[in-house]
């Protein structure tokens, strides 16, 4: 469909990806006349960069949060958003099996889109523009805020005395189990759910608050009433 894609953001964390991938698959990258041209840049320097580009190649961006109005005064764009956090120390392998949402205003870019998508290894899935926001902060409380709970969590491990590190195989059972719900909440243990808040307003008291509003969310998910949580 287009075998010549220009990357400008080729060397950050997605766009070395995205580069990696493109050429294994044979497609050239260079500036000389692109069929395609993919914006793998901060979402704050969209806009600025879509202007400079001249007119007539597809224009996208990687972004899940920034509308498609960035790309203006281009007409033939769309978004493709890999859902998929990544690394610069891993390669064109975190692509595969990652699901896309595009996002295209006709059918011509929604078939460029999901091309480019396949091509990378993703699965495509369209996304409306009014649903962006939605879905993008779904997608941070995913990853970004794991990252959170993963540090707060060894915080309190390490004021145990026991070493931090021993979370993360029990992080990957959570995932490899279906992130089927278990613990004090689940099973209505409110007593016990009592003792953890007591130890972290004595050695972590600045969780206190996180530890709360996600044990009152977690009993919503257990399909208990979030008013039994003891305060």
């Amino acid at each position: 469909m287009i075998d010549t894609i220009e990357v400008i953001g080729a060397g950050g964390r997605v766009g070395s990806a995205v580069s990696a991938r493109l050429r294994e698959r044979g497609l050239r990258l260079d500036g000389a006349q692109p069929g395609l041209v993919l914006l793998c840049v901060p979402d704050r320097a969209i806009a600025d960069v879509a202007q400079a580009i001249p007119l007539g190649p597809w224009v996208a961006h990687v972004s899940g949060a920034t509308p498609l109005a960035a790309l203006a005064p281009h007409e033939r764009r769309f978004g493709l958003h890999p859902l998929q956090s990544f690394s610069k120390s891993r390669g064109p392998e975190q692509l595969d099996g990652a699901w896309a949402a595009v996002t295209a205003e006709s059918p011509e870019a929604l078939r460029v889109a999901t091309w480019l998508a396949e091509t990378l290894g993703l699965r495509p899935f369209e996304l409306e523009e009014a649903g962006r926001g939605a879905y993008h902060a779904g997608a941070a409380i995913a990853s970004n805020y794991l990252v959170t709970l993963r540090a707060a969590a060894r915080s309190l491990l390490e004021a145990a005395g026991a070493p931090p590190d021993a979370l993360d195989p029990l992080i990957g059972g959570v995932v490899d189990g279906g992130f089927e719900l278990t613990g004090p909440i689940a099973r209505g243990d409110w007593e016990t759910v009592e003792r953890h808040l007591e130890v972290i307003r004595a050695e972590r008291p600045e969780l206190e608050g996180l530890y709360l509003a996600l044990a009152e969310a977690t009993a919503r998910v257990a399909g208990r009433d979030p008013s039994e949580v003891p305060a």
